[in-house]
C-alpha cells in the first residue's frame, strides 16, 4: 500500500492559514499591499511615486499588484491544504485565483473642450430636467406588504 502523507493537525493548519499573508509590490515601487489567505486586502501602502501618476494609472497599479498578491496567497494556501486533497470547490477556486488575469483598464483620453452653447436665436431646443416637477409620492398610510416594500427600491426614510 502506498504511503500517504500524514494529514496536518487541524489546529496547526488553522493557525498557519490564519497567519498566512502574501505581500506584493508594483514594479515601480509605487504600490505595496498585503492580502490574507482568502485574498482579502489587509494592507495598502502608496509611495510618493503615485503623485506623478494619473488616477487611472494608480488604479491599474493597485489592481495589478493586488492580483499578484492574491496569486501568491492562493499558491501558498493550496500548498497548505494539499495534504487534505486537491479536488473540490475550494481547490478549484484557488486554481482560478492563480490563473486570474484582470482586463486592462483603458487610459482615459484627455477631456475635450466643451461644445459651445447654441445661440439663443438659432432656434435650438434645450431639454429641461423635469424630474423635480412631479409631485413626490405620498408615503403609505398603513402597513405595506413585503413584496410592495422591496419592489419600491431603496428607502431613505426612517424605519422606526
Amino acid at each position: 500500500m502506498a504511503d500517504r502523507p500524514a494529514k496536518p493537525d487541524r489546529e496547526t493548519l488553522l493557525a498557519e492559514l490564519d497567519a498566512l499573508s502574501a505581500t506584493a509590490t508594483s514594479a515601480d515601487g509605487a504600490v505595496s499591499l498585503s492580502v490574507n489567505t482568502d485574498g482579502v486586502l489587509t494592507r495598502l501602502r502608496l509611495t510618493d511615486a503615485v503623485s506623478g501618476m494619473s488616477p487611472s494609472e494608480i488604479a491599474d497599479a493597485v489592481l495589478r499588484t493586488y492580483v499578484e498578491a492574491q496569486r501568491e496567497s492562493a499558491k501558498r494556501t493550496g500548498q497548505l491544504l494539499a495534504p487534505l486533497g486537491t479536488g473540490g470547490y475550494l481547490m478549484d477556486r484557488l486554481r482560478w485565483r492563480v490563473q486570474f488575469e484582470p482586463v486592462p483598464v483603458p487610459v482615459a483620453a484627455p477631456a475635450a473642450a466643451p461644445a459651445p452653447a447654441p445661440a439663443a436665436d438659432s432656434g435650438a431646443k434645450v431639454l429641461k430636467d423635469r424630474s423635480s416637477d412631479t409631485a413626490a409620492a405620498a408615503p403609505p398610510s398603513g402597513p405595506v406588504p413585503d413584496d410592495d416594500w422591496y419592489a419600491g427600491g431603496m428607502r431613505f426614510d426612517k424605519a422606526w
